[in-house]
């Protein structure tokens, strides 16, 4: 397989699982964009970086997660911080016809905002991606009983503040 298929293949399988995790995780579309160019770039230059991968997706998301928290510090060398990018109202659903669904996706999106980058991403992860939490805990290099609270503080926080819309619109 030349390296031009071998990036096509890559990017036709995986490119929309990662771009949605990159968004939910910065929460800025251009950010997310960069990062994943950067990715491909990476992809391009080292293109056995694949080889030894088990799950070639869980590989790719572990990548990518690295390649943005190493964003969010340069951001912070430079005074951005982890909230003012969790505060961009980024949305990764696609607009709904009826309101109260629309209402709730908003909501959803900015009560996902609200998390800590850490727990967003374990929740991405286990919701978008059904990942396991080993396979989480692997991908995002920490113990998987640590994956699996971050999980349940991320629900117990979106059920808290999602629970008064959802009552009103049920």
């Amino acid at each position: 397989m030349s390296p031009r298929d071998f990036l096509v293949r890559v990017y036709d399988e995986h490119a929309q699982a990662l771009f949605a995790f990159l968004l939910n995780f910065t929460r800025d579309e251009a950010d997310t964009k960069d990062l994943l160019q950067e990715l491909f770039v990476k992809l391009a230059k080292q293109p056995g970086l694949l080889e030894a991968a088990r799950d070639e997706r869980a590989y790719l998301i572990r990548l990518a997660h690295n390649l943005a928290i190493d964003l969010m510090r340069r951001r912070a060398a430079r005074g951005k911080t982890y909230e003012q990018l969790a505060a961009e109202g980024a949305s990764i659903f696609a607009p709904a016809v009826e309101p109260d669904e629309q209402a709730f996706r908003q909501a959803l999106v900015a009560a996902l905002g609200e998390l800590p980058p850490e727990q967003r991403a374990v929740v991405h992860l286990k919701l978008w991606e059904g990942l396991t939490f080993e396979q989480i805990a692997e991908t995002l290099d920490l113990p998987p009983n640590t994956a699996a609270s971050r999980y349940r503080y991320g629900l117990d926080k979106l059920r808290r503040r999602l629970r008064p819309l959802y009552e009103e619109i049920k």
